[in-house]
């Protein structure tokens, strides 16, 4: 996998020892400061606009989880889960 070079999250990942380590590793952090801090931190709201989308990502994910962990009980209810998930996913 490439080297990451931005690193995408919520207020809830804020913290100096956090930043400081990704930055160590040469990862710049899109992080946007809590509102209790006493100095504010820049960060790039036009990278994070496009955090929504990982978590638009995950969200699908998740909805795959009915395939993955095969609820159906009868082969044909299965294999009919997964060829309107691959159509889904084609479609889309």
């Amino acid at each position: 996998m490439p080297k990451a070079q931005w690193l995408l999250a919520d207020r809830g990942y804020d913290a100096d020892w956090f930043r400081d380590a990704l930055r160590e590793k040469g990862i710049k952090p899109c992080i946007p400061g809590r509102k209790a801090r006493n100095e504010p931190i820049r960060c790039d709201k036009r990278r994070y606009k496009h955090r929504s989308r990982i978590e638009i990502m995950f969200g699908r994910l998740k909805n795959g989880r009915r395939v993955a962990t095969r609820y159906d009980r009868y082969p044909t209810a299965f294999f009919s889960a997964i060829a309107l998930a691959g159509t889904a996913i084609f479609w889309l």
